[in-house]
């Protein structure tokens, strides 16, 4: 029986709890997008990059100890999370250290799978005597306070909680679809399926795994050794642990919910040049499902000092102005028109030019006449004069790529410009 309160039980788990943000995926649905850099990487919301948001939402929570887990071109990744979450930001006893693949075990240097990322970390993760591990993906834009689940799996006396949330059938498929038997237990667990299940009662919705994970510790090493031990084993979470312990653990299944109105809270998977540029551009609205203004869940980042956003010139045919945007500090709208766009640090659009529909991401230039919509533009391009991305269909596809739903991905080697040194 517990005999805390839920606020001290909660406060004393989330300090005894070790959190590992698995962040060696390259997201390759994101396409060049990722060619340089890893997916958690990736630029989101006008300052910061998407392992911002797991990272922000531990802080948040009260975990304290944090593990990055990289892999893929992971240069840019590091770097940022030295910026932005080094030891300077962290009082005593509070951390987050980059564990990149480093043939800890053996002569492998990669890391093989998820389960496999964890387990070449072992011998480290065992110094931190820590009593939960919370097992993130660190490729995911969502606020989430990770206490009470921790809480949940502890009061269900769980070995393994999996937080989830419900998606449409035909999006399940990239996901961990589970099945769910009474109080929450977890009973069928099937990774990436071809024909996902139906909730019962609920048509049209599938019951997904966010990859977020509560492990007892003890259970995580034991699980890992396991199946580290198996020569048949893909060493991933998904397609082999938690498949082989639902019937024989206690296993339970998380639904993330708005506390608010108990509806489904605000995640999102940016795993597709659509998915990202929506996401982003939701941002925009009045009243966004994800709110970047909220002082009591901030979202932390490396703050680069810059001046104040500029909007210059107010003549007939060449007024530098911004309408329903996001525009970030630095940039400068020199004579030109941006519309219904998010545009990051140190973008600079001149005069005659026009920005729609579209996410720029930081140090781009956009020069004179430039038409742009329906566009995702890199770091670092230089979009020379006159050029018009968005416009024409068949010229886009011989330069650019272009989603499925036709939006225009730029990047500086699409260009010519080889700028990816720094990413």
């Amino acid at each position: 029986m517990l005999i805390d309160s839920p606020k001290r039980l909660v406060s004393r788990i989330t300090r005894d709890t070790l959190a590992l943000v698995l962040s060696g995926g390259r997201g390759s649905r994101l396409k060049q997008l990722t060619d340089w850099r890893a997916k958690p990487a990736v630029p989101f919301g006008g300052k910061f990059r998407i392992i911002d948001f797991p990272l922000s939402n531990c802080v948040n929570s009260g975990i304290r100890r944090m593990a990055v887990l990289t892999q893929y071109k992971a240069h840019s990744l590091i770097k940022h999370v030295q910026l932005a979450w080094g030891t300077n930001r962290m009082a005593r006893d509070e951390f987050v250290e980059l564990l990149p693949a480093q043939q800890r075990i053996n002569e492998q240097s990669w890391y093989s799978g998820t389960a496999d990322a964890v387990y070449q970390n072992i011998d480290i993760l065992r110094t931190h005597d820590a009593e939960y591990t919370l097992i993130l993906a660190g490729d995911h834009i969502y606020k989430m306070d990770y206490g009470p689940m921790i809480a949940y799996h502890v009061e269900k006396g769980a070995d393994l909680t999996i937080g989830c949330i419900e998606v449409p059938v035909d999006e399940a498929k990239a996901f961990g679809v589970m099945g769910v038997a009474g109080e929450g237990r977890v009973n069928m667990f099937l990774e990436k399926p071809d024909a996902p299940p139906e909730i019962p009662g609920n048509p049209g919705k599938a019951l997904a795994s966010m990859g977020i994970y509560v492990f007892n510790t003890k259970f995580l090493f034991e699980q890992l050794i396991y199946d580290a031990d198996d020569p048949h084993s893909d060493h991933d979470f998904g397609k082999n642990v938690i498949p082989r312990v639902i019937n024989r653990y206690q296993v339970f299944a998380y639904p993330f919910r708005d506390v608010q109105n108990n509806t489904q809270a605000y995640w999102r998977d940016v795993g597709t040049i659509d998915s990202y540029w929506a996401a982003n551009l939701e941002l925009i609205g009045v009243t966004p499902d994800l709110n970047l203004y909220d002082t009591d869940w901030p979202i932390w980042t490396h703050q680069e000092q810059l001046p104040p956003a500029k909007f210059v010139f107010d003549d007939e045919d060449r007024r530098g102005m911004a309408v329903d945007s996001m525009v970030s500090g630095g940039c400068i709208i020199s004579g030109a028109l941006v519309r219904h766009s998010l545009l990051f640090s140190n973008v600079i659009v001149n005069e005659h030019a026009s920005v729609e529909n579209s996410v720029i991401l930081p140090n781009v230039v956009v020069n004179k006449k430039v038409k742009i919509r329906n566009a995702v533009i890199d770091k670092g391009c230089v979009i020379p004069e006159g050029m018009q991305i968005g416009y024409d269909p068949v010229a886009d596809k011989q330069r650019f790529e272009v989603s499925p739903k036709g939006i225009v991905l730029v990047t500086p080697d699409m260009l010519g410009q080889r700028l990816h040194m720094v990413r």
